[in-house]
């Protein structure tokens, strides 16, 4: 039998290792901006074209190659930073395993420029598919210039399953923030087709994350910082109130590494038990400082997952550090330094002994006496207080022994308690008939009783979150934020579909500040939120003005409506595009819905029950949260004991 194993070709090899490194454009870009930040680089451009598909540029003002580097760099396995097996655990840089550039050169067309600082001429190389088509020496700026051009011309399949181009720049942004919030002394600038997305200068990291994600979240971040002998742990998490369903920014950094933990994310959230609803996150942004030697990186291609020696300990530090954070700021007070108007109080002297101070009253003052009764009372006071009051004070033993007692004296003293009080301050009940309790009905002898059943509310609203009713098999109990939600969005979806909605002109436009990522999913919806009745204009940079907005959405903040918007479709990507106008209607939906806690009159919660089960799904909401349910009338008799 001949051999059946055999050694692999240099290019089928590395088309394999840059499957695992190489997964998507965003890939290229981390791994370029991370040789870049290793570089020293002050000033970091990236620019794609076509989400990366045509090229990607990384040009960068760090120290540069020269022509053996620059050449050596594209070999597989070559790198600067390790020189033995015990260096792994000692690692003090992004990238180390020199697997990057031969990877990207493997699918890719690369063309580098890069010059060493002092040399007066840099070194031109070209790679296609992994071989090297040039070579020269060229002007150039100090630091390096990658192009990396036609992503997977040589493997054709896997340019076949890139998503679409606004899926693919999501990824990219998402890649370059992970870097991006590390090193926030180094200015970075992020351009798509010749359009600016980002362009951050140096500052502090709380300026960074905002920088990045926006203004309004910067009234939500919290500090975090504590230092121990096993690890230090530094940041910002959310407030509260900050929460969120999905996309909360969550982001942990280990000496200036991104990585996904899911336990540490576990005891992040775990500190805010019983302070945000179940189901809901707040935003951190987390950065470890760990020793090398307490962590193994190289356990993940793309480095993402990092294990930790002392897990359980860096646990309950993380936590602790978190409800520390929380718990000042829930104990804050707030200081109130405004003097003004407000009087002055002296300081305490010893010396000075302080009079008791005197105070004047009236004493023939009788709170009982009042005046004369008007002409227009009728009766006396003790008659109509005889039943009457009694009626009233059904819990009252004192009137209850008086009239039982039906003593003349008992009735003298409420005379001479009530004095002259008019006549006219009292329900007179002139016959003891529990009817008659309601004079607007007293007409009615036999047909009193059905009178007051026709009146009887159908529905009852109990703690202002749950409509109940009775049906024929028991009580059926509803959500009625949930309810309102699944009868809205029908509404909004049939309008949607029909093209029906009406713009509605806004006196005072409002400005919209997106980040970057919103920005991009502004562009995929646009028409849709055209066709819904917005009617946005770019100012500039990231801020849009608000001119229309779809009728019957008065008393809904807008701003917050159109972020919801744009990050649900974020979220849920491609899939979302797909059935956007049900997304955009779920928004609306779920913004425009009665609150929990509102009070409803019978008539309202008629109309809601009635428009619920007019839905096509009267059961569960479109994001699958349960509308009501029924307690059998057997369950209610066997919890009476029946």
């Amino acid at each position: 039998m001949s051999d059946i194993i055999q050694l692999l070709p240099d290019s089928v090899a590395n088309q394999i290792a840059a499957g695992e490194v190489i997964q998507r454009p965003a890939s290229v870009i981390k791994e370029l901006v991370e040789n870049a930040v290793d570089a020293g680089a002050k000033h970091i451009d990236v620019a794609v074209v076509d989400a990366g598909r045509t090229s990607i540029q990384v040009i960068d003002d760090g120290k540069g190659m020269s022509e053996t580097d620059a050449r050596l760099a594209f070999e597989r396995h070559a790198t600067s930073k390790i020189r033995k097996a015990d260096d792994l655990f000692d690692l003090h840089t992004m990238g180390f395993r020199g697997e990057a550039l031969p990877s990207i050169a493997a699918v890719a067309q690369v063309e580098l420029k890069t010059r060493q600082q002092g040399e007066d001429i840099g070194t031109h190389l070209s790679i296609a598919g992994g071989k090297v088509t040039g070579q020269e020496p060229c002007a150039c700026p100090e630091g390096s210039n990658f192009m990396v051009e036609n992503l997977f011309f040589n493997v054709p399949a896997r340019r076949k399953f890139l998503k679409s181009n606004n899926t693919e720049l999501n990824n990219i942004l998402t890649a370059f923030q992970r870097i991006v919030l590390v090193y926030p002394e180094i200015v970075f600038r992020l351009h798509s087709n010749d359009a600016e997305l980002l362009n951050l200068r140096a500052c502090g990291l709380r300026q960074r994350i905002v920088d990045v994600f926006g203004n309004r979240l910067n009234q939500d971040l919290l500090p975090v910082k504590v230092e121990t002998s096993l690890c230090g742990i530094h940041g910002f998490v959310g407030k509260p109130e900050s929460a969120k369903k999905k996309n909360a920014h969550q982001y942990f950094f280990v000496n200036g590494r991104y990585m996904r933990h899911p336990y540490f994310a576990k005891a992040v959230m775990s500190a805010f038990d019983r302070l945000i609803p179940q189901g809901e996150q707040v935003p951190f942004f987390l950065y470890f400082d760990v020793s090398p030697k307490d962590i193994d990186v190289n356990i993940h291609p793309t480095k993402t997952e990092i294990k930790f020696e002392n897990e359980q300990a860096v646990w309950q530090i993380l936590n602790a550090a978190v409800k520390d954070a929380v718990g000042i700021f829930s104990n804050a007070t707030t200081l109130d330094f405004d003097t003004e108007g407000k009087p002055d109080i002296p300081v305490f002297d010893p010396d000075n002994g302080a009079s008791m101070p005197k105070v004047d009253f009236d004493p023939q003052y009788n709170p009982f006496t009042a005046p004369a009764p008007s002409s227009g009372g009728t009766g006396h006071p003790s008659r109509m207080g005889s039943e009457g009051f009694q009626a009233s004070q059904m819990g009252s033993e004192g009137f209850h022994v008086s009239r039982m007692g039906s003593t003349a004296s008992a009735f003298a003293d409420f005379d001479a308690l009530m004095g002259g009080a008019s006549s006219a301050s009292f329900n007179h009940v002139p016959s003891s008939e529990p009817e008659d309790l309601f004079p607007q009905e007293k007409s009615a002898t036999a047909g009193t009783k059905q009178v007051l059943e026709e009146k009887a509310p159908s529905h009852y609203q109990y703690k202002g979150k749950y409509i109940m009713t009775a049906v024929k098999s028991g009580l059926m109990i509803v959500d009625q934020h949930r309810a309102h939600i699944r009868i809205l969005f029908e509404q909004y979806q049939k309008q949607l579909e029909a093209k029906k909605m009406r713009a509605q002109k806004v006196l005072f436009p409002e400005s919209l500040q997106l980040t970057a990522q919103q920005q991009v999913t502004l562009g995929q919806i646009m028409p849709e939120l055209q066709m819904m009745g917005f009617e946005l204009t770019s100012l500039g940079g990231s801020t849009w003005s608000v001119n229309a907005m779809p009728e019957g959405l008065d008393g809904i903040n807008v701003m917050d409506l159109l972020h919801d918007m744009l990050d649900g479709v974020h979220a849920t990507g491609d899939e979302a595009l797909q059935k956007v106008n049900e997304q955009l209607a779920l928004t609306m939906a779920r913004a425009a819905a009665i609150p929990y806690g509102q009070v409803l009159q019978n008539d309202e919660m008629e109309n809601i029950v009635n428009s619920l089960f007019l839905c096509g799904n009267v059961n569960y909401t479109p994001d699958g949260h349960k509308i009501l349910c029924i307690l059998k009338q057997q369950e209610i008799e066997q919890m009476l004991g029946e």
